[in-house]
């Protein structure tokens, strides 16, 4: 079999001399040792953890913001979109999996290497809007969290936000593992602070279970969409594609056809056990607004302090908000990882232009804390929260543009060679590509018609 490397010249079209030899992520590359010869378990456990860095993008603050207004509003209608948008994310990051591990390449590489300069630049515009929304939604996240628990005004917490870079800095220089142990520990927190507080709320199971049955109403409701679209856009987001396709690359497995079918089969089994623990956490957030909120008649709230507030009184333990602000922090400390490696491989891969971590976190986060800032003191929390779930409706939009080349890469026999997808999964990848894009026009559409009547 003809190895990916070895595929035709014209493969990758624009490929700069020497560039399928640069590598991504250049200081971790290959720096997890993989045993070679060990137990299935001891292997599973060397391949551990990308997966789980992934899955941070799927709970962060944004999540909170459009899961809290889908159950307060809606009930446990919302859960099918959550369960829908979990079955996408599983699917294409185990095609961003597959274009990591086959050709050596991340995402934003591969992009490079095969769009002209024009194209490219545009691409990488585009995902920096959308790791700067992101990085929005976790300095409102933060900034709550930390007026929530000590009562810090909102435009300080966001100010401190900035230092999370000397954070990211220690864990790297102790080693990658040490990156992602952080992360995991985090998620323990997050997923044990939920599963106390949904035992509290004992929401009914059959309307549970009801809700993750898809409705034609999430369609033609327009408030409903657009929600619906927020949870789609903090669910499947496009920058953790790019982060997926270059920490598979962490582990030090063997480069041949033989090692990167095996180490395939372990970073699929690793994304799909971690989206599973997101979906949890994710629909936790939506089914706890739902029992105590919209079950209970407050069926508007849109802001996670409101939720915080009522959260003690409704359920009757006075822990309750405790616990969620506490989640809400290690949530927003936790995405903070995940999207200054994203912002550095998007910014290596398409540009090549390197920067200190610090530099490029505190870019990234400055370009956030600025917005923030303004409209906290234009228009307080409740401006804060419109913010927070617009920047995931943002991120919604901009997913086309990082899914379409991602599908058309790993469909390709001529970049993949005997690692392409096989029909059926190219079938089902481009059903999901098209499902995005007609959800985002039927969204501008009724954006246009609602500016229309106004």
């Amino acid at each position: 079999m003809t190895p990916p490397e070895d595929a035709a010249p014209d493969a990758w079209k624009y490929a700069d001399a020497g560039s399928a030899t640069r590598e991504s992520l250049q200081e971790v590359n290959a720096s997890v040792r993989v045993p070679a010869d060990a137990l299935w378990w001891r292997r599973l456990l060397a391949f551990l953890g990308p997966g789980y860095m992934v899955s941070v993008g799927y709970m962060d603050p944004g999540n909170w913001a459009t899961d809290l207004t889908g159950g307060s509003r809606f009930g446990y209608t919302l859960l099918s979109v959550i369960l829908l948008s979990n079955l996408m994310a599983i699917l294409l990051q185990a095609l961003a999996a597959r274009l990591g591990i086959a050709t050596g390449r991340d995402l934003a590489q591969a992009c490079r290497d095969s769009y002209p300069p024009v194209v490219r630049t545009g691409l990488w515009l585009l995902c920096e809007a959308a790791i700067i929304a992101c990085d929005l939604a976790e300095v409102i996240g933060t900034a709550i969290a930390l007026n929530l628990l000590f009562g810090m005004p909102l435009a300080v917490g966001a100010l401190l936000t900035g230092l999370d870079a000397v954070l990211i800095l220690f864990l790297m220089h102790k080693g990658f593992r040490y990156l992602e142990a952080f992360v995991v520990a985090l998620l323990l927190i997050i997923a044990l602070c939920f599963v106390v507080q949904i035992a509290l709320a004992a929401p009914p199971v059959g309307a549970v279970l009801g809700g993750f049955i898809p409705r034609t109403e999430i369609v033609t409701h327009p408030g409903m969409l657009f929600v619906a679209m927020g949870i789609i856009g903090a669910t499947v987001m496009p920058h953790n594609l790019y982060l997926h396709s270059s920490i598979v690359q962490t582990r030090a497995y063997a480069r041949t056809d033989a090692g990167k079918r095996d180490a395939l089969r372990w970073a699929t089994l690793d994304s799909t056990l971690a989206l599973m623990l997101a979906l949890f956490i994710n629909a936790a957030i939506l089914i706890l607004a739902a029992a105590v909120f919209h079950g209970r008649g407050h069926d508007q709230v849109v802001e996670i302090e409101q939720a915080y507030h009522l959260m003690a009184p409704l359920l009757g333990v006075g822990f309750a908000s405790t616990l969620f602000a506490v989640a809400l922090l290690a949530s927003g400390l936790n995405s903070t990882v995940t999207a200054t490696l994203a912002g550095q491989i998007v910014m290596e891969g398409f540009m090549r232009w390197r920067l200190p971590h610090w530099a490029r976190r505190l870019l990234t986060r400055g370009l956030a804390i600025v917005p923030v800032l303004i409209v906290t003191l234009l228009y307080g929390e409740r401006g804060t929260a419109q913010l927070l779930v617009l920047s995931q409706v943002i991120l919604s939009m901009q997913l086309p543009f990082a899914v379409i080349p991602l599908i058309s890469f790993v469909g390709d026999r001529r970049k993949m060679g005997g690692f392409v997808v096989s029909n059926l999964t190219r079938a089902a990848a481009w059903t999901v590509a098209a499902l995005i894009v007609a959800l985002n026009l039927k969204l501008l559409l009724d954006v246009f018609a609602e500016l229309l009547r106004s």
